[in-house]
């Protein structure tokens, strides 16, 4: 993985300064002796355009094997008409990456069990989440690759900082933040639970439920997986799976992101064990192998969700058939 950070320049305030440069003055064209109203004619997307330089810089760019085992950041600077942007760039290892740590701070909500935060916050939902949720179904819906194109990092860790220490600012923080880093916030926060949304306890059989060849055996096991889920877990599924399914894959068209592109991204974050449960041995032995082998399986289960027709929780909760994996 590699984690960019760009530094000494807000990329707002370098789109608008760029823009200008990007102005092209019409009257000098005027030959007409009366006084004229300035025009300024502006080339559209300078802003995408110059941060698209920096990604495609960092995509071309391969990782040598001294960079790669470095733990430094790499210093880099993209200059176009004028401005300069100077950004960081590290490798972070996989194992690091995928790595989910408690935190030592219960009063945050990264890191922290998602039913101590629900409860502290007197809410059925994280508010993290539905503030996340709803600013993208705001302004990102028709942002193309929301959720798979990543956000600056000093963003995120700006908006995680703001949930953790509950600021005053954070609904003027979302409001101003490029989008990308607020759909960045939402994937960060559940990868940093101490446990997966889905729990460890009930992992092994989403993985022998979704594996399951007849249709109907496995409708009955995958709901009630979800029913044997924690209400605070399954009330946050459900409203994540409503929010990719109805407001983003819908604008599939414009933003490119199906539904199995949305389950790639978040299947994983959503399922992959905690380091308790990998210790044990009892799923999986190290990191590479949750993306060697048990990866497509986690992607598998949220698109199996995606897929399924309208789950509402009192539906859920009505129905008291049980179901044995063990078929």
């Amino acid at each position: 993985m590699t984690e960019i950070m760009v530094s000494d320049v807000n990329l707002n305030s370098v789109c608008e300064r760029l823009e200008q440069h990007c102005c092209v003055d019409q009257n000098q064209h005027n030959l007409s002796s009366q006084p004229q109203t300035p025009v300024l004619k502006r080339h559209t997307n300078t802003g995408a355009k110059l941060w698209g330089r920096v990604r495609s810089k960092l995509l071309r760019q391969k990782l040598d094997p001294q960079t790669v085992q470095s733990k430094n950041w790499h210093l880099d600077v993209i200059e176009m008409n004028g401005i300069k942007v100077e950004f960081s760039m590290k490798f972070t290892s996989r194992d690091l990456s995928l790595k989910r740590t408690p935190s030592k701070k219960q009063s945050g909500v990264f890191g922290v069990k998602i039913n101590v935060v629900t409860k502290r916050e007197r809410s059925k939902v994280p508010y993290i989440v539905r503030q996340c949720i709803e600013e993208v179904e705001k302004r990102g819906v028709d942002e193309v690759g929301i959720y798979r194109i990543s956000g600056v990092a000093t963003d995120i860790q700006a908006l995680k900082a703001a949930f953790d220490t509950n600021t005053k600012d954070i609904l003027m923080m979302l409001s101003d933040m490029d989008i990308n880093a607020i759909a960045g916030t939402l994937k960060l926060y559940f990868r940093e639970l101490p446990e997966p949304l889905l729990t460890d306890r009930l992992y092994p059989a989403f993985m022998e439920g979704i594996a399951l060849s007849d249709p109907a055996a496995k409708e009955n096991c995958m709901m009630h997986l979800l029913r044997s889920l924690p209400d605070p877990n399954l009330m946050t599924f459900l409203s994540l799976l409503e929010h990719l399914k109805h407001s983003v894959a819908e604008k599939e068209p414009i933003n490119k992101m199906s539904l199995h592109n949305l389950a790639t991204v978040f299947g994983p974050t959503l399922l992959r064990p905690s380091e308790a449960e990998i210790a044990k041995g009892q799923h999986i032995t190290t990191a590479s192998d949750i993306w060697s082998h048990d990866v497509m399986a986690q992607v598998q289960v949220l698109l199996y969700y995606l897929q399924h027709p309208p789950i509402s929780f009192a539906e859920l909760k009505r129905n008291t058939l049980y179901f044995s994996t063990d078929v």
